[in-house]
């Protein structure tokens, strides 16, 4: 993977067994990966994915209703597990369509075509640099006191947009926008959890602060002063 960006993958199929050997392919293949056996269950959780697998024989969401409700949520890459319903998954908004007879190593190559087709919602011309945090979108690296930070596409995305302009509040509206590529006030708890992640990842929860009722900023850990020797 790129960086230390690993990209995330979204597996929604009802065959428990099948999902498994296909998590478990593309975890070998260096995604990170994880299985829901719902659309319900995939439409809670997809906006922490970079690319969502889905099948269009689930239980509860007709696949191609999945696909479209997918889609109108933001622009997370799409991959249906389609042999004859080609051209109306596309239709509803999939980046492409796999078949499962093809076997994992097709698949994994058909995600990194559509991950490296995708592009960011924002330009990230320039790394950002506060104190010992240095945040580079040409690489998607985050690197804190010269450590490289292992971050997903959507943590790195978050966080570039708050220390792109650090003393300012960026609302959850705003990122939702910026990041997510959407308006959807339910799908805002994503934003909680991703603040939380980050901040576990760096270490200390003076990074991002949270401001009640509006959104977040970057906190005060990268304005500390520099300790001299005695």
């Amino acid at each position: 993977m790129e960086g230390g960006h690993v990209r995330q993958v979204l597996v929604v199929e009802q065959d428990t067994s099948a999902a498994a050997a296909m998590v478990t392919d593309l975890r070998r293949q260096g995604f990170t990966a994880r299985a829901v056996p719902t659309g319900e269950r995939a439409l809670r959780v997809y906006g922490e994915a970079d690319l969502v697998l889905f099948s269009l024989e689930l239980p509860d969401i007709d696949g191609l209703e999945l696909c479209r409700s997918l889609r109108n949520g933001g622009d997370t890459a799409l991959i249906a597990d389609a042999a004859l319903e080609r051209v109306l998954v596309l239709h509803a908004g999939a980046d492409d369509c796999v078949v499962k007879s093809w076997g994992f190593r097709e698949v994994g190559a058909r995600i990194e075509a559509v991950l490296r087709r995708s592009r960011p919602r924002q330009v990230l011309p320039a790394t950002i640099s506060l104190r010992d945090l240095h945040i580079d979108p040409r690489r998607q690296e985050v690197r804190l006191g010269g450590r490289l930070v292992n971050v997903t596409s959507k943590e790195f995305e978050l966080l570039y947009t708050l220390a792109a302009t650090p003393e300012t509040v960026v609302t959850r509206k705003e990122l939702m926008a910026r990041v997510w590529g959407s308006n959807w006030g339910h799908t805002s708890r994503t934003i909680d959890t991703h603040v939380s992640s980050l901040r576990a990842k760096l270490g200390s929860s003076g990074w991002i602060i949270t401001v009640r009722g509006v959104g977040y900023r970057m906190g005060y850990a990268w304005q500390m002063p520099e300790t001299t020797a005695g």
